[in-house]
């Protein structure tokens, strides 16, 4: 690295290195009128998303209107609790505040009768062992515990039904 030189006026003041400040960043979120009832049916243990009346996709979470069409979506679907894995990731990196031992797997999971991913966890099953195509089913936390969050979902785990065939998750991936 080459020697920085320095004015006169400034010559023998050590450099600053390095700087650590405290960062906060405070803000709130107000979920939309979609949104809101997602979050609501999830504090019941229940998955809902919104089909567009035009191309007829189910997005879940529900946007309130369609991102490729722009029309309002209204009608509600209620989903299941299982779904198949598109893709994953295997974490290998902690981070301050982890309480999930390493490593985990972090995946999309196309819920049955949706037509987006929703990112979570998979769990009870060996991080080397999940797979796209893998049947994975919701594991809710208690019912005392609920709320609206996507924190409800503990995690999903697999629920030992065969593999999805690639051709009804390939265009998720």
């Amino acid at each position: 690295m080459p020697e920085l030189i320095l004015p006169a006026r400034l010559q023998g003041i050590e450099q600053v290195r390095s700087f650590r400040a405290p960062a906060r960043l405070d803000y709130q979120f107000t979920a939309g009128l979609a949104t809101t009832r997602f979050l609501r049916a999830v504090a019941e243990k229940r998955l809902v998303g919104q089909r567009c009346p035009k191309c007829q996709k189910v997005y879940v979470p529900p946007r309130g209107a369609c991102p490729t069409d722009g029309v309002p979506t209204e009608e509600e679907v209620e989903l299941a609790h299982s779904g198949t894995v598109t893709t994953f990731c295997v974490v290998n990196v902690q981070f301050y505040g982890q309480v999930m031992e390493l490593p985990y797997v972090s995946a999309l999971i196309l819920l049955d009768g949706s037509d987006i991913p929703i990112m979570h966890l998979i769990q009870e099953v060996p991080y080397d062992q999940v797979h796209m195509g893998m049947r994975v089913e919701a594991v809710w936390v208690p019912d005392d515990e609920l709320g609206p969050t996507l924190e409800s979902i503990k995690y999903f785990r697999p629920n030992g039904e065969p593999d999805a065939d690639w051709e009804t998750y390939k265009d998720n991936v």
